[in-house]
């Protein structure tokens, strides 16, 4: 009898839905009034081109990674092959310990954003929120726990769900605002000084919670059909499709409703679409855009339950994570631990403190340190190992490095600290356990 594997069935179009999914969760829509309340004016368009710059800057590196190493995991393969057979261990083990915390926070940040928007049909309450924020993470879990195959087409259902909703909102900005005035206005009162770069680098950590997601293909490299192609290709059409919406909607929001409107609204997309069609029309696109967070919950939970499953199959983590389903061929304790986590977080933490968090926690472990893996894993083997090659090899890689660095310190003193923290307390079970295995005293 055959060993339950994982199967190649997601194709290009089902991993750009998957992406894409995960990109538009319930972020775009809360994060509009942040970013522009923190750029003070029409130049928070600044902060989402930001965005979008150092995702398809990141994209690159991933793409490299993710078409030499097609696996389940992502960068934990990353990272192992790239700080090679010593070091390697240490880094994906990291990327794991982290992942235990920052997965669940990813999925409960969705779930508490699609509570909170919620509350413009009904008046939830706190424990309203919670009930609905944790019932989310229920359906999720008890969606994706079948076959691929089946997982794909739902991805696809749900992304044309997405598209709907950001086409209704454009459009409505389109036929009925004036379009142009966001763009033609956004250098008015513009400085170019320390204060604007500071309010930049704060706006973009908003924006780049929105993006990310552009690399969850990666995680289910080893369910993607063709995977040297597919892998990048998913990845840049993602960016592509999503900057562009992210752009049209920021700019349909700011034709039609006055600056100080947008910034104090909890609900500027309903509002907005109250202010064109009328309260009927805004409870109708608040449900589509819980349908598009509850998108990006399924999306964001399949591809993290790939990752301890990846280093339980390597060795390198409980064995318990490393088991399939027996029928359905998916890593289902890893997917039942995460959303359990994910549960308790989603009635426990508050949405404020988490984006910054979830930051915070990756740029070390994760963006930077595959980052330097890659240029490591191009000395040690060649550029010609590698299945894709990014042009203008090592200037895309610095410029990653440089621009999570700055993005790192805009999440501010605390979360820098609590980051950092967390990757020394790893630091230190990682040598524990290695202590254990080999069987020599601490």
């Amino acid at each position: 009898m055959d060993q339950p594997h994982l199967s190649r069935r997601i194709s290009l179009l089902q991993a750009t839905a998957i992406n894409m999914t995960d990109m538009v969760g319930i972020g775009p829509f809360i994060v509009l009034s942040l970013v522009a309340k923190i750029m003070n004016g029409p130049g928070f368009l600044y902060a989402w081109i930001a965005g979008a710059v150092l995702s398809f800057i990141d994209a690159m590196v991933w793409s490299e990674l993710g078409a030499t190493f097609p696996k389940a995991g992502g960068s934990y393969n990353f990272l192992k092959e790239g700080f090679g057979p010593r070091t390697g261990r240490l880094m994906s083990f990291l990327f794991v310990w982290q992942t235990m915390i920052q997965a669940p926070l990813v999925i409960s940040s969705a779930a508490i954003g699609f509570s909170g928007y919620a509350s413009y049909l009904l008046p939830l309450g706190f424990y309203g929120q919670k009930l609905v924020s944790g019932g989310v993470v229920i359906l999720i879990i008890l969606l994706l726990y079948r076959r691929i195959e089946t997982i794909g087409k739902i991805s696809v259902l749900l992304w044309m769900g997405v598209l709907i909703t950001m086409a209704w909102i454009i459009g409505s900005g389109f036929a009925h605002g004036n379009f142009m005035a966001p763009i033609h206005n956004i250098n008015t009162g513009l400085e170019l000084n320390y204060a604007f770069g500071a309010a930049l680098g704060v706006a973009s950590v908003k924006t780049m919670y929105s993006y990310l997601g552009y690399y969850n293909v990666c995680h289910l490299g080893g369910e993607i059909t063709s995977p040297e192609r597919n892998i990048p290709r998913s990845m840049f059409i993602s960016i592509t499709g999503i900057t562009i919406l992210y752009l049209c909607m920021n700019i349909s929001v700011a034709s039609v409703l006055p600056m100080d409107k947008i910034t104090a609204s909890k609900y500027v997309v309903s509002d907005f679409i109250e202010t064109l069609a009328g309260p009927v029309a805004a409870v109708i696109v608040t449900i589509m855009i819980l349908w598009v967070a509850f998108a990006s919950v399924f999306s964001a939970t399949l591809g993290y339950s790939r990752i301890p499953y990846a280093a339980a199959q390597d060795g390198a983590f409980f064995r318990v994570f490393g088991k399939l389903h027996p029928t359905r061929n998916f890593p289902h304790i890893s997917l039942l631990f995460l959303g359990g986590v994910a549960f308790v977080f989603s009635l426990l933490v508050k949405l404020e403190y988490v984006i910054s968090a979830i930051l915070a926690m990756r740029i070390l472990v994760q963006f930077m340190a595959q980052a330097v893996g890659l240029i490591l894993l191009s000395r040690r083997a060649g550029r010609s190992s590698l299945q894709w090659r990014m042009p203008l090899y090592p200037l895309p890689v610095i410029l990653a490095l440089l621009i999570w660095g700055a993005v790192f310190v805009s999440t501010g003193t605390v979360m820098m600290l609590t980051g950092i923290s967390f990757a020394m307390l790893g630091i230190v079970v990682y040598f524990i356990k290695e202590s254990v295995k080999k069987g020599r005293p601490l």
